[in-house]
């Protein structure tokens, strides 16, 4: 069972999962109405994703978990990051070590 938390969090069977790769904006905490707006489309955009078909998660190196507990994966399908292609349609961010403001 998945459940889809925001752009770049989600549970699978029980586990909370970290995107890794990219960064969303925020929707629990958003900090202008874009934020969120933008926020909203990235989680369920990432739900479509994860509904699309079978995939993997691929660990993180050098990191298992973030300082939540999350696990940090990168999710692929097909040998290609899911993370990629929300950067490649406007909803999330490469991740580069540091979150960046969204408003």
């Amino acid at each position: 069972k998945t459940c889809v938390v925001d752009g770049d969090t989600f549970y699978l069977n029980g586990t909370k999962i970290r995107i890794a790769d990219i960064d969303t904006p925020e929707i629990s905490q958003p900090r202008c109405a874009s934020e969120k707006h933008l926020g909203e489309k990235a989680k369920l955009r990432l739900r479509d994703l994860l509904n699309a078909g079978p995939f993997e998660l691929a660990a993180w190196e050098g990191r298992d978990e973030d300082h939540y507990g999350r696990k940090l994966r990168v999710v692929l399908r097909d040998g290609k990051s899911l993370g990629n292609q929300l950067v490649s349609e406007g909803l999330a961010r490469t991740w580069n070590g540091r979150r960046e403001p969204w408003c």
